[in-house]
């Protein structure tokens, strides 16, 4: 059992709207790990970085993930840190990973200014590019496929998705 496609990418990239999309055009169930450890531990991920700190996160992305990873026929979005974690970069060997691409400038538009990501406190766009510079390499790792979302509509994206699914 797996998922249909896994999603990764950078804050910014898309995954949710494109998992949306997926989800109706395949009559797929989409599940995003960012959402099932909110459920699981009853508050905003903002809340958990600053209650618990980053690490006690990391462990319960690493179990959603794990528990996502079981269900069957699925459109899975993992949140954008998924991929640092080399078991979580293992369990995806196999699977239809996505890397949903996106420059800086068209990431910082869609993320905003005023966020409330912990991870880009400070100065938005410098912290961004940091973190997608960081983590490309761990993308293109896991990814079977690479789709750049810059300058395309959801739909465009996952007919891109779809076409290579077959």
């Amino acid at each position: 059992m797996s998922p249909t496609v896994v999603l990764v990418g950078p804050p910014g990239s898309g995954k949710s709207t494109i998992a949306a999309v997926l989800s109706a055009r395949l009559g797929a169930k989409h599940r995003d790990t960012d959402a099932d450890i909110e459920a699981t531990a009853g508050k905003p991920i903002s809340d958990i970085f600053v209650d618990e700190g980053e690490p006690h996160f990391r462990k319960l992305e690493r179990a959603a993930i794990t528990a996502a990873l079981q269900a069957d026929g699925e459109v899975l979005s993992l949140g954008g840190g998924a991929i640092l974690d080399a078991e979580t970069r293992a369990d995806l060997a196999g699977q239809h990973v996505v890397f949903l691409d996106v420059s800086l400038g068209e990431a910082v538009k869609r993320v905003g200014l005023g966020v409330a990501r912990p991870l880009l406190l400070g100065n938005v766009r410098t912290q961004l590019r940091t973190l997608m510079e960081a983590r490309r390499p761990l993308y293109d790792e896991v990814a079977r496929q690479t789709v750049s979302t810059d300058g395309k509509t959801p739909e465009q994206i996952a007919d891109e998705i779809l076409e290579k699914l077959g």
